[in-house]
């Protein structure tokens, strides 16, 4: 028997907290064979998960399976109301800025005594295996090798006249770009791009560029009130010119792919995921290409190799071993890898990864060869984000918000910062 259970709204708010201790030990399948898998992400991301889920069902007889997914925004809410209860799915998609978090807290247990048995991840490599670790412990299994994108209508930046965006573009020259569409643009509430000052991964990657990141090592913030209204006053100037859409456009944006500026056909670029570019492709009626953020002139680069998301399994999984092995079924079993695709990134396997890109079509293989190029624009993973990290993502966005309705940057920024600074003190 398998129950999908698809959800898209926002639910009740976070609990406190996350369970303290670790129940591991090994079930029996015979005890306990319902296995409960959430993770968040588009329609087309559940289509494939479901499809690969109800395959590792078909190919294990007598396994009940419940899924269900969300966006971005309401996931970890819910997420934590559950490990507050004592209620997780067994299976849980896992983000590389809450993994420390959670893995501290005793929410997700560690998967070492697993490997090279149920778990065959060993040909991921070690940079794979490390990102995905805590204090010397694996407790994601990557689902897929990312970097943040620009994915953009290369036919709306034609008819605008103006040469959209590609490696190498400064930031200068993308705002000069963005405005000289603005100017062109014949269509209504038609911008060229996106307002990406509340998007803590573009956010991130610009201040990388200054030399600068979100958290240094030590937890703390890694940029000041200054750099926060810098970046304010960036987008400001965007929206100013008539080249990024106007407030109340962007306010629309939740942090998915559905309600992206993009996907509303109010924007020519948008900002997200590499591995988002698939489902971004889904939704847009306009054929996309996908490029690299611009540059600092005289940076540092911005972009970094990360895992898009983890697969971690629940300290309440009742069977754990079972939890695994569907892990193991999607990221290095054929039948699995071949469903899910790249839709989550590209497959840390190098046999994975081959034999994903032998049916990949023109959108994956784009999304592919994009990562393949972006190596002279990669620079080292940043420090482990501290507990709270998700939480001030939300309140970037919160904050960008209110600068685009009238809040100076300077404003933006000192609030921005004090908030922060605020959180990781509670954490």
């Amino acid at each position: 028997m398998s129950a999908h259970l698809v959800s898209r709204r926002a639910m009740l708010g976070a609990g406190c907290g996350f369970a303290a201790s670790v129940m591991l030990g090994h079930q029996a399948w015979a005890e306990d064979k319902q296995l409960r898998v959430f993770w968040w992400g588009s329609q087309e991301r559940a289509d494939r998960t479901n499809k690969a889920v109800d395959a590792f069902r078909t190919a294990n007889a007598g396994i009940d399976t419940k899924t269900e997914f969300t966006g971005w925004s309401d996931y970890w809410p819910r997420l934590a109301t559950r490990v507050a209860g004592r209620n997780a799915p067994d299976l849980i998609q896992m983000d590389y800025r809450y993994m420390f978090e959670y893995a501290r807290r005793g929410a997700i247990v560690p998967l070492d005594q697993y490997l090279g048995n149920l778990l065959d991840i060993a040909d991921f490599g070690q940079a794979n295996l490390g990102s995905c670790s805590v204090d010397g412990k694996l407790y994601g299994i990557n689902l897929g090798v990312n970097s943040s994108a620009m994915a953009y209508d290369p036919t709306a930046w034609q008819e605008a006249g103006v040469e959209p965006p590609k490696f190498g573009t400064s930031w200068e020259e993308f705002a000069s770009k963005c405005e000289a569409f603005g100017k062109a643009n014949k269509r209504k509430k038609f911008y060229a791009t996106a307002d990406a000052s509340g998007v803590e991964p573009a956010f991130e990657l610009w201040l990388r560029q200054r030399g600068k990141g979100l958290y240094d090592d030590k937890g703390a913030l890694a940029f000041d009130a200054k750099d926060a209204a810098d970046w304010f006053k960036l987008w400001g100037a965007l929206r100013d010119s008539g080249g990024s859409v106007s407030a109340d456009i962007q306010a629309l944006d939740k942090l998915t792919l559905e309600t992206s500026p993009l996907a509303l056909g109010y924007a020519a670029t948008s900002f997200l995921h590499s591995n988002q570019f698939i489902g971004a492709q889904q939704l847009s009626k306009a054929k996309l290409s996908i490029t690299a953020y611009p540059v600092l002139t005289g940076g540092k680069p911005g972009h970094y190799l990360k895992p898009s998301q983890m697969w971690s399994i629940s300290s309440d999984a009742k069977a754990p071993e079972l939890a695994v092995k569907l892990a193991n079924f999607t990221v290095h079993d054929p039948a699995g890898v071949k469903i899910l695709g790249v839709e989550r990134g590209v497959p840390a396997s190098p046999a994975m990864r081959d034999l994903a890109a032998a049916s990949l079509d023109d959108v994956s293989r784009q999304m592919v060869d994009y990562v393949g190029k972006l190596d002279p624009y990669v620079g080292a993973l940043p420090p482990s984000p501290p507990k709270g990290a998700g939480e001030i993502s939300f309140v970037l966005q919160r904050i960008s918000q209110e600068v685009a309705f009238g809040s100076t940057p300077e404003q933006g920024g000192e609030q921005f910062v004090t908030e922060s600074e605020s959180i990781l003190k509670r954490g």
